[in-house]
């Protein structure tokens, strides 16, 4: 893949997990001291702030896979393998700027034990 296509695509990730972290920091907790209290009627923010938390993780995750791809593209490596060095296709890297390994890799690796 062309590096100016690849900075672009890892650019436009990273803009998009940090606009989501921003709306999630901005919305902040429900169950703080000034909302409601959980088990009041019709509260539901206790469920609320556990899946922001997890999306926060999730995100957070997201990020450092972008960091990891960026300092893959300074280095030359990108679009390579970590496991294999084999190319990783453009239409995943497309699809998936922050893969790390080839479809056939990443397929093995999910039915790991």
């Amino acid at each position: 893949m062309d590096p100016d296509r690849a900075q672009q695509l890892l650019a436009r990730e990273r803009g998009r997990i940090e606009k989501a972290l921003a709306r999630l920091k901005r919305e902040g907790p429900l169950e703080s001291s000034d909302r409601l209290e959980s088990g009041d009627v019709d509260s539901e923010s206790l469920y609320e702030d556990e899946f922001d938390a997890g999306r926060r993780d999730d995100l957070l995750a997201e990020l450092n896979a972008v960091q990891r791809a960026q300092a893959r593209l300074e280095a030359g490596t990108y679009g390579l393998s970590v496991e294999s060095g084999e190319p990783i296709s453009d239409a995943r890297l497309e699809a998936l700027p922050t893969a790390e390994r080839t479809a056939e890799e990443d397929e093995r690796y999910r039915h790991l034990p």
